[in-house]
């Protein structure tokens, strides 16, 4: 059935500089110009903070976003989201495109610029692209302003041929009337289309009549991808620019002792050595000179208060903390009564690593910085942030800072962070003329922003048939919310922190989640799948554990605990199947089998996950097989989802399998591919990933196949060898055959 949209107050429509039609409309389907009614991004958060004076001076503006249509029939989207690979810029074309009536390839993007006020998402509360939101943001917005500019055309072509518009439709950029057998193109309509009132209704298609969405595309990005032409931040070029390299302290809180600038300066091609009280760079000619000269440089360091912390010292505080009473995120029933009353008690802590981002791109900036005004070229999530950052370091205003943002190399929430951007911008002060700001791998694993380290203990009472009667967890880590948007944290809890771990799709009579703040002396930031990534593997091995522990399969416990929550039952029951749960597995020659379950709902999406492993005798694990099933909603591009899916499980299992950072005397002792190590090709499992159909509102894919599959896996392990690993990586050592 179609949807009839009251959207008078939400868009505006005119013509386009030069001519053609400009489509306004606002992300948020608030009108600006109505009191009470504009939601700016909260002054709390660092990304509203970042923006004040943005939003000040477009108080009033009610659209937000915009689509140009030019006289030569070209679509273009000013896009409002960054690309690092998640398939964006396919997904939200498609939706105007759906809408609108034009080939897909007709649709062009441009990206747009730093503003938090103009292009802030509703979801996050500014310009930010993460935690699966865009096309869940983006849904009805961009479908009903495609709408609208349909409607407009429409109007104007019935217009000039004297016909009723009811008795037309597009198709391919054109507006066709049947019975005249006569077509008008956009282009041709455009000027006229821009002197017409916004229609007071719009009707949007059924899914039945969808002809682009839900069905699979070629990314538009892929081409340029493919063939080289596709720029990434670290391919900014510029004239007379400068390229330099940087060191900064190998310990959090460290100062520069000193250097041998002499030394450094001698290497041929090198410029210039850039000193910050925490950092050094060297600007040269060439990577190559830069990268030479930081060696010759050999700069030394005070290590400051924390030159004696290592990972053990830091597990020790976890521990501490997570003995002291919580913050209650979640309270169901009376858990302290529920615990002592008769049955078997099972309790258990599981432990978390500190991680890094790894993006395929290392860290980088160019910065151009004049006394007029400060360019930087840079692939970020969050380009009013990075704005914001450097207006406050050059004192220069917000509008004389002009951010030139790029496809991403890699996101995974490390470039939610201006870090290296306040770096690169502080250096650049130092010195004139425009220089790229480059990170080894080194530098760039070695001084990331990491995701927490997590300690969470579980308690649970099962009842005469083995359910869980009371579950009790409390988990303790840094708060990345109370810096990243203080005003998200409620009560001492911080959202992100216990995603996953509240509001579970099981019942149980008896629940309360805890959450403990303890801050480590290191930087933390989110990690791909951000909270349910660490909450579902404890979560789901916990339940897996109660399962054992009633000798029942944990499929069937799981469905018995899902009365009340139908599409996670769905897509339970679809990965068993798909998965011949019930079948035995094949032999593996020297190897113990076995096969695992996890599910989760998260980020608006329903997943359940079989992984099928087997462990060598030394406790190798290889992973053969995962069986991913998904309730996404409403599917835009069937071929991304699959890809995202896969993606973000090898992503997952990376870390599951390999991947820490670990810390030696106030120093991470990772430093590259060699020892913080990723999946290979040949390590890599079949995964198969079935998508149920559905026209309920699309949920996010970005996150939720990384935050599946360790459970999984741990699950799976603990099959093939009867040993319960609560701690990632997974052991070799422990999984070892005696």
């Amino acid at each position: 059935m179609s949807a009839v949209v009251n959207r008078r107050r939400f868009l505006q429509v005119g013509a386009a500089a030069g001519g053609g039609l400009l489509v306004g409309f606002n992300l948020s389907g608030c009108d600006a110009n109505k009191p009470g009614d504009r939601k700016d991004p909260p002054a709390e958060t660092a990304v509203g903070a970042a923006a004040t004076a943005a939003s000040n001076r477009s108080a009033g503006l009610a659209p937000n976003a915009f689509i140009r249509i030019g006289r030569d029939g070209v679509v273009t989207l000013v896009m409002h989201k960054v690309e690092m690979g998640q398939g964006t810029f396919t997904s939200m074309p498609m939706l105007i495109a759906e809408e609108l009536g034009v080939d897909l390839a007709k649709v062009k993007l441009e990206q747009a610029p730093a503003d938090n006020t103009l292009y802030s998402d509703p979801m996050l509360g500014g310009q930010v692209t993460g935690g699966s939101t865009s096309v869940r943001a983006a849904w009805k917005p961009l479908r009903e302003a495609g709408a609208t500019a349909r409607s407009v055309l429409v109007s104007a072509a019935a217009q000039q041929w004297g016909v009723d518009g009811a008795t037309l439709h597009v198709k391919d950029g054109a507006v066709i009337d049947p019975a005249g057998k006569r077509s008008l193109g956009f282009g041709e309509l455009v000027d006229a289309a821009a002197r017409l009132p916004v229609p007071k209704t719009i009707t949007l298609k059924s899914a039945g009549g969808y002809t682009l969405i839900g069905k699979s595309h070629l990314r538009l990005d892929s081409v340029e991808k493919t063939n080289g032409t596709a720029l990434f931040g670290i391919d900014a070029r510029l004239p007379g620019m400068a390229i330099a390299t940087v060191a900064a302290s190998p310990v959090v809180g460290g100062k520069l002792k000193s250097v041998d600038e002499a030394k450094a300066l001698a290497v041929k091609g090198v410029r210039q050595v850039l000193k910050l009280d925490n950092a050094v760079a060297v600007v040269a000619d060439h990577m190559w000179a830069a990268r030479q000269g930081l060696a010759a440089l050999a700069p030394t360091w005070d290590d400051g208060p924390h030159g004696a912390m290592s990972s053990a010292s830091m597990r020790a505080d976890m521990m501490k903390a997570a003995g002291q009473p919580g913050a209650v995120a979640e309270n169901l029933g009376d858990v302290a009564r529920s615990l002592g009353e008769k049955g078997r008690r099972i309790d258990a802590v599981y432990e978390l690593p500190f991680l890094a981002h790894a993006t395929m791109e290392p860290i980088n900036c160019t910065v151009d910085l004049r006394a007029d005004g400060c360019d930087l070229w840079v692939g970020t999530q969050v380009p009013s942030m990075a704005q914001g950052a450097a207006a406050r370091l050059t004192g220069l205003p917000l509008e004389k800072i002009k951010v030139h943002n790029f496809y991403l190399g890699g996101g995974f929430g490390r470039r939610l962070e201006v870090d290296y951007v306040v770096q690169a911008v502080s250096f650049a002060k130092l010195m004139k003329g425009p220089v790229k700001f480059i990170w080894s791998r080194e530098e760039d694993i070695q001084h990331d922003m990491f995701r927490p380290y997590y300690v969470d203990r579980l308690s649970a009472r099962l009842d005469a048939k083995g359910m869980p009667a009371a579950w009790l967890h409390k988990v303790t880590g840094s708060s990345i919310m109370a810096r990243f948007a203080p005003g998200a944290v409620k009560d001492g809890v911080d959202p992100d922190a216990v995603e996953g771990a509240r509001e579970l799709q099981y019942t149980i009579a008896d629940m309360r989640v805890e959450y403990v703040r303890h801050e480590p002396p290191v930087p933390t930031a989110f990690w791909r799948g951000v909270g349910p990534t660490h909450n579902v593997f404890v979560v789901e091995s916990f339940m897996d554990e109660l399962a054992a522990a009633a000798r029942l399969d944990p499929v069937g416990y799981r469905r018995a605990l899902l009365s009340k929550a139908p599409r996670m039952l769905r897509v339970l029951d679809l990965v068993a199947e798909k998965a011949h749960w019930k079948q035995p597995l094949k032999a593996v020659a020297g190897r113990r089998v076995g096969r695992g379950v996890s599910m989760q709902f998260a980020f608006g999406s329903y997943m359940a996950q079989v992984a099928e492993v087997s462990v060598g005798p030394d406790g190798d694990v290889k992973v053969h097989r995962v069986v991913c099933a998904l309730d996404c909603g409403q599917v835009i591009n069937p071929d991304t989802v699959v890809a995202q899916m896969e993606g973000g499980i090898v992503f997952g299992l990376s870390a599951a399998l390999y991947g820490q950072i670990t810390f030696d005397k106030g120093r991470v002792v990772q430093s590259n591919f060699g020892d913080y190590r990723m999946m290979r090709m040949n390590e890599a499992p079949v995964v198969e990933v079935h998508i149920v159909a559905s026209t309920d509102e699309p949920g996010g894919i970005g996150e939720p196949g990384t935050a599946a599959i360790a459970p999984a896996l741990a699950n799976a392990v603990f099959n093939a060898t009867g040993k319960r690993l609560r701690k990632l990586p997974l052991d070799p050592a422990a999984l070892k055959k005696a």
